[in-house]
């Protein structure tokens, strides 16, 4: 049996749904294969359920510092887990369901379950069915990556799937790897009253960043009762009872109850027989695009987290938009036109756009920097929430705005006035002449670049 489609999307992720109604408005027949769940990863174990957890996590917070606001609670605080989880659910639950009514109601358009594997450049098999089209998109998205650590294939552990259907607490939750995932269940779970220990093997949490934003956030998460182990190199692991203890290098232990492994991301093509295609992959598995995200195969596309040109939600959406724009308005639209940007969602939350100060001082320009503690930015005073700070970097010859980070409250959300001054190639001075809201946490960025000096 065979079927003849315009188009077929493997993944139905962030960019496959938005894609296929491109095609439906275009009159075309669109098939969207999906082995799991519609939503992908930002909607069934990425970004929905997570932030959904750590508005409660940061609920629970602000009731345990109620007292530092002249307000009484009448008991302690407690943690109703199974209710935690319930929220959760029913975040995700909405959004998957709601991309399922979409899809269901696009004409031309069919949503297959099942495993998609290649045949053919062209072709397709899902559970024994054969579809073929010209064009076809990857979205397949990515999976926790598992190293091969001694002991650990004896050992029951989580990741970052498997962690959001826990409806229960655990008593000593131990999170290996020190970066993005690993720190937000950190804080997270230590706000819902886990003791939580984080091993990371290098020197220092969130490698990405300069070391005076990790040094920062480490501080935060310490200051929160974190155990942080750094330099944690060659791990082993072992049941102890009901839970495993990880021994570290020269012989420390730590034992906990449940065990996390967040320690880096691996693309889903290693089972879609990409080789019967000829589609080209790297050594990581990524799918190898250029500028317009097109394979090495005429008339094949990879989008998401699979192409290895971004791992967040808003880059696997842009995917989606340069690919349309190309394809159906007449667009030159290319990777390479994106501004790096993201966020860390531990709270205070760290908002990261463009290069970071390590990258600015080795691309040898002249540079100036701009720093601001958070407390001095009146609104964060005002909320009691000034742990973090803010710096900025720019050019000192073509004012053009480089970079910034935003460590604190609200960084998430400021840091994007900075972001569409890049977007729209406005020097430095279009933000310091800028009468911002008071009070907000965004006055004082024309402020802190005011006050910017020469980085050295």
């Amino acid at each position: 049996m065979e079927t003849a489609f315009d188009a077929i999307i493997i993944g139905a992720g962030q960019a496959g749904p938005s894609l296929a109604a491109r095609f439906s408005a275009a009159g075309q027949r669109v098939a969207i294969i999906e082995r799991k769940h519609v939503g992908g990863t930002c909607v069934n174990t990425g970004c929905m359920p997570t932030k959904t957890l750590v508005a409660s996590a940061y609920a629970a917070h602000i009731a345990r510092r109620a007292d530092d606001y002249g307000v009484t609670l009448g008991g302690p605080v407690g943690i109703d887990m199974k209710k935690v989880w319930a929220r959760k659910q029913k975040v995700t639950m909405e959004s998957r369901t709601g991309l399922e009514s979409w899809l269901g109601g696009m004409a031309g358009c069919e949503l297959i379950r099942g495993h998609a594997r290649f045949t053919g450049s062209h072709e397709i098999e899902v559970d024994g069915t054969r579809l073929t089209a010209p064009k076809i998109f990857l979205n397949v998205g990515g999976r926790a990556s598992v190293p091969d650590a001694p002991g650990l294939a004896d050992v029951d552990y989580l990741t970052n799937t498997s962690i959001v259907e826990l409806d229960t607490l655990p008593e000593h939750l131990v999170i290996i790897g020190g970066s993005y995932i690993a720190l937000e269940f950190a804080q997270m779970y230590r706000r819902f009253g886990a003791k939580i220990t984080v091993i990371e093997r290098g020197p220092r949490l969130t490698p990405r960043e300069d070391a005076d934003v990790s040094e920062a956030i480490r501080d935060i998460l310490q200051g929160e009762g974190i155990d942080v182990r750094l330099g944690a190199g060659d791990l082993s692991f072992a049941r102890e009872g009901a839970g495993v203890v990880v021994t570290l290098a020269g012989g420390a232990r730590v034992a906990g109850s449940h065990l996390l492994m967040a320690v880096g991301r691996v693309p889903n093509t290693d089972d879609l027989d990409l080789a019967k295609a000829g589609v080209a992959t790297d050594a990581r598995g990524y799918v190898i695009v250029d500028d317009e995200l097109r394979t090495n195969v005429d008339g094949i596309w990879a989008l998401g987290d699979c192409n290895g040109k971004g791992a967040f939600t808003h880059t696997s959406y842009n995917d989606f938009e340069i690919v349309a724009a190309n394809l159906f308005d007449g667009g030159a639209r290319r990777v390479s036109d994106r501004i790096t940007a993201y966020a860390l969602y531990i709270d205070p939350p760290l908002g990261r756009i463009g290069m970071s100060e390590d990258e600015v001082r080795r691309s040898g320009r002249k540079a100036l920097i701009g720093r601001r503690p958070m407390t001095r930015v009146g609104r964060a005073v005002e909320k009691g929430e000034t742990l973090g700070f803010m710096k900025v970097l720019v050019d000192a010859e073509t004012k053009a705005i480089l970079g910034a980070a935003i460590l604190g409250v609200g960084g998430d959300e400021v840091v994007h006035g900075l972001l569409d001054g890049m977007y729209a190639k406005a020097p430095f001075t279009t933000i310091t002449h800028a009468v911002h809201i008071h009070p907000t946490v965004s006055e004082l960025v024309p402020t802190m670049i005011g006050e910017m000096q020469p980085l050295t």
